[in-house]
């Protein structure tokens, strides 16, 4: 049996997730990064991202994370996040709507401002288009 470590998930709203896992993989600025047991002490920027979860069975979970803060020590994980979602819980047409409102706002604004709450936006949408379509090919199989 793998070694596992303590992780959490918070958001203003609710613990999200919180047990004894194998691994974690998600997105920093800088990319895709995966943590393990006995892990570096880091704390880290998370962007909007498709969180996967191995739990002490091995067995892989995925979610929506938004922008949010990682902090791995020596006697836990933590994210906290602005928000986080299972596949079940994610609105799909929803999503879809605001990835297009999105792209529509790139195309045609013109404020600094509305643009890049635009492209941040965007990108929330896309990710959890992603998870839940994810979500959806793991419960056909």
């Amino acid at each position: 049996m793998a070694v596992s470590f303590r992780f959490e998930v918070h958001t203003p709203y609710r613990l999200f997730y919180s047990g004894q896992v194998e691994a974690i993989v998600l997105t920093l600025v800088d990319g895709e990064f995966a943590i393990y047991a006995n892990h570096a002490h880091i704390t880290a920027p998370v962007v909007p991202c498709l969180l996967r979860i191995k739990d002490e069975k091995g067995n892989w979970k995925i979610a929506f994370t938004t922008e949010g803060i990682l902090e791995v020590t020596s006697h836990k994980t933590i994210l906290i996040s602005d928000a986080a979602e299972w596949p079940e819980e994610i609105d799909y047409d929803r999503a879809k709507k605001a990835k297009e409102e999105a792209e529509k706002t790139l195309t045609d604004g013109m404020l600094k401002f509305e643009m890049e709450t635009a492209a941040s936006s965007l990108k929330r949408a896309v990710m959890r288009i992603k998870v839940k379509e994810e979500g959806i090919r793991k419960n056909e199989e």
